[in-house]
């Protein structure tokens, strides 16, 4: 990783040398007193029930060349009553050139692709951090070369080079939402004889046509999912294997309505599967003049794997309402559930998200397990561990 750092700061010097040095900088900080309680008893010996913890976030980012040339930094740490959620990172920090019809960048940076709410299936760049949130939106500083190629006629194309593998981190011995055994980072191999070092690639293209927005992305290396197994003693088992997965996802805007579609073909020596997600979303603008928008959401989701996704959605459906007030204080609600078609498990979700002044945020979340199925693999270890959390941030 440090030399993967340095090669990073050679290029930025090479390709900024010679330019206008007129620097326009700025500096954010966000703090955060976040509070996770767990009404239900624990399932696992050594769960605890109240989770207090306390975060920062410090963003910096200088542009020179006007603005042609820029270097953005964004880290991370919590300090939590887990100490497997007791993490830092460096979300981003990389340097990015522009020029005319192409852009490269060079460094720590996330990259999010695509469409549908309850599911990101195409996203596969960065590593999910799997003990900051449950439903996989936080996501690692992932070591990367972008480069960006626009054309006016045939749209975007996007070709990454990732020379480095991070692994996910997975919950503590005192944490809710893990498995009965508690997964060890050093515990987990990979397929490669290059470990972490194995040489990723990936390619996204993605256009516009008229009302459709279309994204194709191909990703061959590392996955960012450890592929699980029991030995004979019923111990997990883990490691990364190599994949090729094909992506699709695709937007359709016709008046209030937006239909998204998402579906990956993933294929390794050790499991093929193809999985989808697709609905709409409706939204009902400015209800009765009052600036409300109230959005209706219905998606359906797929896994051939069964039982064996990691995320538990094999054969689901997602409902849902995103309620944006358009107020000062930008109130947003968006409450959901997920419900499987074959058996009793369902999943209800609340997140909404309030202003507090000028530099105050209030953040409330909440996540309800309702008759989970023991087949549930991965859902039944989960099914004592309803939550709500409270978040106050505080912006400089």
């Amino acid at each position: 990783m440090r030399i993967y750092i340095s090669i990073v700061f050679i290029l930025i010097f090479i390709l900024s040398y010679g330019q206008e040095k007129k620097v326009n900088d700025d500096f954010e900080l966000e703090l955060e007193a976040e509070y996770r309680y767990f009404p239900n008893e624990a399932a696992f010996e050594g769960q605890k029930d109240h989770f207090p913890s306390l975060a920062i976030t410090p963003e910096y980012s200088l542009s020179w060349n006007k603005g042609y040339d820029m270097l953005n930094f964004k880290g991370f740490f919590r300090l939590d009553v887990d100490d497997e959620r007791t993490h830092w990172d460096i979300r981003e920090f990389y340097y990015q050139k522009s020029k005319k019809n192409w852009e490269i960048s060079l460094g720590l940076k996330k990259v999010y692709w695509g469409v549908t709410e309850s599911n990101h299936l195409v996203d596969i760049i960065n590593q999910t951090d799997a003990v900051e949130s449950f439903d996989g939106e936080k996501k690692l500083g992932q070591p990367m070369a972008q480069f960006s190629l626009s054309t006016k006629k045939i749209g975007t194309f996007d070709f990454f080079y990732l020379p480095y593998h991070r692994k996910r981190t997975f919950p503590g011995m005192k944490a809710r939402l893990r498995f009965p055994i508690v997964i060890d980072n050093d515990d987990l191999n990979y397929e490669s004889s290059a470990e972490e070092w194995h040489q990723d690639f990936a390619i996204r293209w993605k256009h516009y046509i008229g009302s459709v927005d279309i994204g194709l992305s191909h990703f061959y290396g590392t996955g960012r999912e450890p592929f699980f197994t029991y030995n004979y003693d019923f111990n997990i088992e883990a490691f990364y294997p190599i994949i090729n997965q094909t992506g699709l996802d695709i937007q359709v805007t016709n008046n209030a309505f937006l239909w998204k579609f998402e579906s990956i073909y993933r294929t390794s020596k050790v499991q093929d599967f193809f999985a989808l997600t697709g609905g709409v979303e409706y939204t009902f603008s400015n209800i009765k003049s009052s600036g409300i928008d109230v959005g209706i959401l219905l998606e359906y989701l797929y896994d051939d794997r069964n039982e064996l996704a990691l995320t538990g959605l094999q054969n689901d459906v997602f409902f849902g309402s995103r309620i944006a007030f358009n107020d000062v204080q930008s109130t947003e609600i968006l409450i959901g559930g997920i419900t499987d078609l074959k058996k009793s498990s369902k999943i209800f979700s609340l997140e909404a998200s309030r202003r507090l002044g000028e530099s105050w945020k209030l953040e409330v979340e909440g996540r309800f397990f309702s008759n989970i199925e023991n087949r549930e693999l991965i859902l039944s270890n989960f099914q004592e561990d309803s939550f709500l959390r409270l978040s106050f941030l505080k912006y400089f």
